[in-house]
């Protein structure tokens, strides 16, 4: 589990493609020493597991499943990644809860500077917009944002100056794929509440009935 607060900006090192899998090797100014073989590390918030490390890097494998599902396969040697390491117990929750699983990949559709800040907006599958809300929270890249506004396949953040600079961000160009992570908060309401849609849908009666209200 993580945050979207992002600790680094790592560069890919190589990626190496073995099949359909692949070997991912990050160079990262995190303190390799802390990081176990096995822990678990959102790479442009993607959750990766540690196969190996060095003094200034970690290697991860990357399975089939992550490369048709984000932009892991298009990593180029010196690309930037943003980088968080799982939540501990006990530590301040400031972003929000991101599992590390994509949903899917958008794309840069338009991007403005505006009182020093920056408004970007992006596209997504309408399925998974469906889990968007106005003012709720969405990962881009592995970064915690809020949705200023949503549509049925486009949506819009605004990012502050410490963020763009201090993220991928500011590398974007129009056209350019992103990884997206929706609230999961969300998906889970929409799996609990499934049986009664198929039964006629949720009302004021059902949530009584079955004790809501």
């Amino acid at each position: 589990m993580f945050t979207g607060l992002i600790e680094d900006t790592g560069r890919v090192a190589s990626f190496r493609r073995q099949g359909e899998a692949g070997i991912l090797i990050v160079a990262t100014a995190l303190p390799t020493a802390d990081i176990a073989i096995g822990d678990s590390v959102a790479v442009n918030g993607a959750c990766l597991t540690v196969t190996a490390r060095c003094d200034g890097s970690l290697s991860f494998d990357v399975s089939p499943e992550s490369i048709s599902r984000t932009t892991t396969g298009k990593f180029s040697n010196g690309n930037r990644v943003n980088l968080e390491r799982a939540l501990r117990l006990g530590d301040r929750l400031g972003g929000h809860i991101v599992s590390g699983h994509i949903d899917c990949a958008g794309q840069l559709t338009r991007s403005e500077q505006r009182a020093g800040n920056h408004q970007l907006e992006f596209t997504l599958p309408p399925e998974h917009a469906r889990y968007l809300v106005e003012k709720g929270s969405v990962t881009i890249d592995g970064i915690s944002l809020t949705v200023n506004a949503i549509s049925r396949e486009r949506f819009s953040v605004n990012i502050i100056p410490h963020t763009y600079s201090n993220t991928t961000l500011e590398q974007l160009r129009i056209g350019d794929s992103v990884n997206i992570e929706t609230d999961i908060i969300g998906k889970y309401v929409e799996r609990l509440t499934s049986p009664w849609k198929s039964e006629g849908g949720l009302s004021m009666k059902t949530l009584e009935e079955n004790g809501f209200i």
